[in-house]
């Protein structure tokens, strides 16, 4: 059974000498509970390129003290963290497959071993309030960590420290603000490192394949010593290229974490994550060997679809409940709500296994892996080496002039073949759009009118789009309610609306097409 907590605490550093302050009449603290010893040994696991802690989440098993078994720790917001607890159980050289589900996408294929030893004589001291609830814990720790050798034959490293943590359980941020401010002014220092893991590892995270990029252009130069101006150095194309990949990869990681965490944005986020990726290592295909990429982009369109069907009926079905409660009371015949409602729960189910499957299947995993070695051995071609200004902007054009011939197509079309060519100029106008965020950073302001003009382009005709399955689930659900003998007038009702609104949303487009030409036409004609 897993319990789950949402930890917020903040760690201290603190010298031999050092000596914990009274806390007593620090915000709420009426009284310090008497001192309470702990031993407690634990054990971490990840892989040998650390790819938890390189993802900011711990995995280990911990005996002593009152939470002793399995714990992930989730990164949340604000400074807290999700902290996953598991019962110990028999298993101590592997993680249970149970223990592991939450961070199986940033694993991929790897196993999680163990990687190094805490051991921690841990002094307790909790702070009361005048009713004797416990509005935080502050642990006095003596630390010896140990870091498992990489290779055989080399010796293990065993690092030594104190430090403090304080913990809230009832108290607020205001009392951790304050007992920050006392420990501080008796001489604790706020901990540089994160994690104990973070310090038993010091030094062991791989750095980054790809290069971080720089700081966007604000338009101005430095000056040297003499009052020059210097210009910043011109990235590579490869540079630019491999950092949006790795930018991209994270994003995935840490939407898949959240699926898997059960966030209610992270399906949408995986398959935001997915469409990027297969739009940069398209539209960057003179930078990356297509060999290595075009293959990982049919794998990234094999998980969108997977989701795809989820994701999609569920936001028909939010938005169906909304036009539903919007609607005049007389033109609402029957259990419509109810029965909507009844869908949705069981879409949900049935949508919620078929993601589970997919974020389970080996080739998922590998899909990973494979995105994990294409940013540890770049696919560079000889055009990686050029300056990225004119790779960018041979970018913008190509996947401009795509989603040129398609508007044009669109234009001559009619009935469902429009509606079919408009659904794609949506999808030609998300690859213009990741490709300008990619070279937002060097053009700056005429990339940033593009992306924002991809935007409302996308806006208009994502919602042109939701309508086709909007209609589909009001055809759907209204015949189930006629065939269980209810009116279905109304879901003919919410499918005339749904109509509409497709052709507003597609009047809209016409509007913004010629402006998005020249948007395209601007940052494509930069170098």
């Amino acid at each position: 059974m897993t319990s789950e907590h949402i930890e917020v605490e903040r760690k201290f550093e603190a010298g031999e000498g050092f000596a914990l302050p009274d806390l007593t009449g620090v915000g709420e603290v009426a009284a310090v509970g008497d001192p309470e010893e702990q031993s407690l040994e634990a054990t971490y696991y990840d892989t040998p390129d650390l790819r938890l802690l390189r993802s900011h989440v711990t995995l280990r098993r911990r005996t002593g003290g009152a939470d002793a078994g399995w714990h992930v720790k989730l990164p949340a917001a604000a400074g807290a963290r999700r902290e996953l607890h598991q019962p110990l159980g028999r298993a101590a050289r592997t993680a249970p497959r149970a223990v592991v589900a939450p961070v199986l996408g940033l694993l991929g294929t790897a196993a999680a071993e163990p990687v190094a030893t805490v051991s921690t004589r841990r002094v307790v001291h909790r702070l009361l309030d005048e009713g004797g609830r416990v509005l935080a814990e502050v642990a006095d720790d003596a630390v010896v960590g140990t870091a498992f050798a990489t290779e055989p034959g080399e010796p293990a490293t065993v690092t030594t420290w104190r430090e403090l943590e304080v913990e809230l359980v009832d108290g607020d941020e205001a009392l951790l603000e304050a007992v920050t401010e006392r420990l501080v002014a008796a001489g604790a220092r706020p901990s540089a490192v994160p994690s104990k893991l973070g310090r038993v590892l010091d030094g062991r995270l791989p750095a980054s394949a790809a290069a971080a990029p720089e700081a966007a252009d604000d338009g101005k130069t430095g000056k040297g010593k003499k009052g020059k101006k210097q210009k910043a150095p011109v990235r590579t194309a490869g540079e630019v290229v491999l950092g949006a990949v790795a930018g991209q990869l994270q994003a995935l990681r840490d939407a898949d974490l959240a699926v898997r965490a059960e966030q209610p944005e992270g399906v949408h986020d995986l398959r935001v994550a997915c469409r990027r990726l297969r739009s940069i290592l398209a539209a960057f295909r003179p930078v990356l060997d297509r060999e290595r990429t075009d293959p990982l982009r049919e794998e990234l369109r094999w998980v969108g679809a997977q989701l795809s069907g989820a994701r999609d009926t569920e936001v028909a079905l939010t938005h169906l409940r909304e036009l539903v409660a919007a609607q005049p009371v007389e033109l609402v015949l029957g259990p419509v709500a109810a029965r909507l409602q009844q869908t949705e729960i069981k879409d949900h189910h049935a949508g919620a296994g078929r993601v589970t499957r997919t974020l389970t299947d080996r080739r998922y995993l590998r899909l990973l892996d494979a995105l994990d070695a294409l940013l540890a051995d770049p696919p560079v071609t000889e055009l990686a080496a050029a300056p990225a200004p004119a790779q960018l902007a041979d970018a913008v054009r190509r996947t401009g002039k795509r989603l040129r011939r398609v508007v044009d197509a669109a234009r001559e079309a009619e009935g469902d073949d429009r509606h079919h060519l408009l659904h794609e100029v949506r999808k030609a106008t998300k690859r213009v759009r990741y490709t300008a965020e990619v070279a937002e950073a060097e053009f700056g302001a005429p990339a940033t009118a593009l992306v924002d003009c991809t935007k409302q382009v996308q806006d208009l005709l994502g919602a042109a789009q939701d309508t086709v399955v909007t209609r589909d689930v009001a055809v759907r659900v209204g015949r189930a309610a006629f065939a269980a003998g209810e009116n279905a007038w109304t879901y003919g009702r919410l499918h005339g609306l749904e109509e509409a609104r497709a052709e507003a949303a597609e009047a809209g487009f016409w509007t913004l097409e010629r402006g998005l030409r020249r948007a395209v036409k601007a940052v494509a004609s930069l170098p």
